[in-house]
C-alpha cells in the first residue's frame, strides 16, 4: 500500500462514508477504510443486489446469514457494504457486478479493479437506499 494515502478514494478526493445501516467496513467505521490488518482488501463500496448476493454465496462468500460473532448483521439488497476487492471483480467477471459508489470507494481497490470497471458499475445511492429494495 506502499503510495496510497489511507484517506482516499478511487477518484483520488477524500473517503467519503459508505454506510453505518448496517455499520460496514473493515473496522466497522462506516468506511471502507484499509490497513496492513485488512489482508482481503474490504475496499469497494457495493451497493447490494440480489444478483450480487445470490452470486457472492454461490462462490463461497455467504454475505446474507447473519454472523454476529463477527459483527456481521447479513445483508439484503440495497445495502452498503465494503466488500473485498477481488471477491467484486469475481462477480463482474461473472456478470453479477453489484453497483459501485466511487466516493466511498478506497483507493486500495485500484491495486485489483481498474478503474474504468468501477466507473462502469458507478452509481449515485439515495440517502434512503432501502428505496432500491
Amino acid at each position: 500500500m506502499d503510495s496510497v494515502d489511507t484517506d482516499l478514494n478511487v477518484l483520488g478526493e477524500p473517503l467519503e462514508e459508505c454506510g453505518t445501516d448496517p455499520v460496514t467496513g473493515f473496522y466497522r467505521d462506516g468506511c471502507c477504510t484499509s490497513g496492513p490488518e485488512d489482508l482481503g482488501s474490504h475496499t469497494v463500496c457495493a451497493v447490494m443486489t440480489a444478483e450480487f448476493l445470490a452470486h457472492q454465496a454461490a462462490i463461497g462468500n455467504d454475505l446474507i446469514t447473519p454472523r454476529p460473532e463477527f459483527n456481521f448483521p447479513g445483508l439484503e439488497p440495497g445495502d452498503r457494504w465494503c466488500v473485498v476487492a477481488a471477491r467484486w471483480l469475481q462477480s463482474h467477471h461473472a456478470g453479477a457486478a453489484a453497483p459501485v459508489v466511487l466516493a466511498s470507494t478506497h483507493a486500495r481497490a485500484l491495486e485489483t479493479i481498474p478503474l474504468t470497471v468501477l466507473k462502469d458499475h458507478a452509481v449515485d445511492v439515495p440517502t434512503d437506499p432501502s428505496s432500491l429494495t
